[in-house]
């Protein structure tokens, strides 16, 4: 049997941060994942300047590829317009397996299928017990799965599918481009060129609106080829898409039952307007840490909502005086 203080389930940015600050303060932790690291994650990967302050790091310290967009290119219902901003985009492939290193938790690769509590303790599988449990495993989180489903239920309004991919292009276009409401699309599509020559591609949406019109996201993905190669950004590629799902932002009646949390996807934290699911993964990650380090409440309430002002504000912070 493993024994430690606290298991973190899922290795991604949630789960890194929250160990990531368990070890600053000597806490004994080990991650748990079912996948590898490094490992494909299809995401935009935008990364704000509140996410660097959250983990306490300069672009400068980041040692793989980072693109920084100063401007947005966007296009609402077919009305265009550039938007003024400061952020950055990062490859997930390397900047969660770099997260995890940074963390220096043990790191145990296994799928967790049972989750039993005894007394004070937490058991997974049998095989490993902690004091506290912290759900990180996105989506399908078997912390979520096993403790909160009942007591929280997603709404299923809520849910995004989405298709995306990652691939080496020689792309002519260095703008990042967004396409909201378009094709009656409830949700977005984007083009965002990454460094080493890489472009992530990909469409979004509501999955109740899209059922109920008879729609799909691969219909709407067929779309954005189509845009993609009529504006010049991507031509000749044989697309190799990537399906997924996750949650918009919900108010989830319990994130944490005694000495368990859910963080991250797994609570449903992505902005409501941009699916955005990274910066409040990490700061959800760093207050469950927080909650148990100092024995306060955990509550995810602070995390903004939305992305787009951030995204308005940063572009004010660096417009020149």
């Amino acid at each position: 049997m493993i024994e430690t203080d606290v298991i973190v389930v899922g290795g991604g940015p949630a789960g890194a941060a929250c160990a990531w600050r368990l070890r600053q303060n000597n806490i004994p932790c080990i991650i748990v994942d079912k996948e590898s690291f490094p490992r494909l994650k299809p995401c935009a990967g935008w990364v704000t300047h509140q996410v660097l302050q959250d983990l306490e790091l300069e672009t400068s310290d980041y040692p793989y590829g980072l693109t920084t967009f100063k401007s947005f290119y966007i296009s609402f219902r077919g009305v265009k317009f550039k938007l003024h901003t400061y952020q950055h985009a990062i490859r997930r492939i390397e900047f969660d397996d770099w997260l995890l290193h940074r963390s220096g938790a043990p790191f145990l690769l296994h799928n967790v299928r049972e989750i039993v509590q005894d007394k004070d303790r937490y058991i997974l599988d049998g095989e490993i017990t902690g004091k506290y449990l912290v759900g990180a495993g996105g989506t399908y989180c078997p912390v979520y799965r096993s403790l909160f489903k009942t007591t929280s239920p997603r709404a299923k309004e809520a849910l995004i599918v989405a298709q995306e991919e990652e691939f080496t292009y020689d792309y002519s276009d260095a703008h990042c481009r967004l396409w909201f409401m378009e094709n009656h699309l409830t949700g977005y599509a984007w083009y965002v060129p990454k460094a080493n020559n890489v472009v992530n591609v990909g469409v979004g949406g509501t999955a109740e609106q899209l059922n109920a019109r008879g729609d799909s996201i691969k219909k709407q993905w067929d779309y954005l080829v189509e845009k993609l190669e009529h504006m010049g950004l991507v031509r000749g590629h044989a697309f190799k898409p990537v399906a997924h799902s996750y949650y918009l932002r919900q108010n989830l009646p319990e994130v944490r039952k005694g000495n368990a949390f859910i963080t991250g996807d797994a609570a449903g934290l992505s902005t409501l307007d941009m699916g955005e699911g990274i910066g409040p993964a990490i700061k959800s990650g760093l207050m469950a840490a927080d909650a148990i380090l100092h024995g306060t409440d955990y509550s995810v309430a602070s995390i903004p909502r939305y992305s787009l002002g951030a995204i308005v504000r940063a572009g004010w912070a660096r417009a020149p005086k």
